[in-house]
């Protein structure tokens, strides 16, 4: 299930997050983290099951109409199994009236979770 980043989730969520090719850097990952924190238009979701084992990041669009999907990263051990997908459903699943996009880094695994 997506529960909401909360400051508590700072390392698991940076953790995460390095996994993404553009976040290695630590001072990268440092300011995406803050940018979660502090811009009112981005929500960083993590994806809970027994334990905590993958984020979706958001950007929502200020004409309320799409949200894109900024980061999706699943750990390792957990890839494959289609945690992913069950991620960015749930996101469509709470924000039904808005279309999903994807920015270049994370558009070719949203196009592979078929959401017309």
């Amino acid at each position: 299930m997506l529960i909401r980043y909360k400051k508590t989730f700072e390392k698991i969520a940076m953790g995460l997050l390095s996994f993404m090719p553009t976040e290695k850097d630590l001072k990268k990952l440092q300011f995406t983290i803050k940018e979660y924190e502090t811009e009112e238009n981005l929500q960083l979701f993590l994806w809970k099951e027994e334990d905590i084992i993958g984020l979706i990041g958001a950007q929502m669009n200020d004409d309320d109409s799409s949200i894109m999907i900024q980061h999706i990263s699943v750990n390792p051990s957990h890839r494959y199994q289609g945690v992913g997908k069950r991620m960015v459903k749930a996101l469509k699943d709470m924000y039904p009236d808005r279309a999903i996009t994807a920015n270049n880094n994370t558009a070719p695994f949203v196009e592979k979770c078929d959401l017309c």
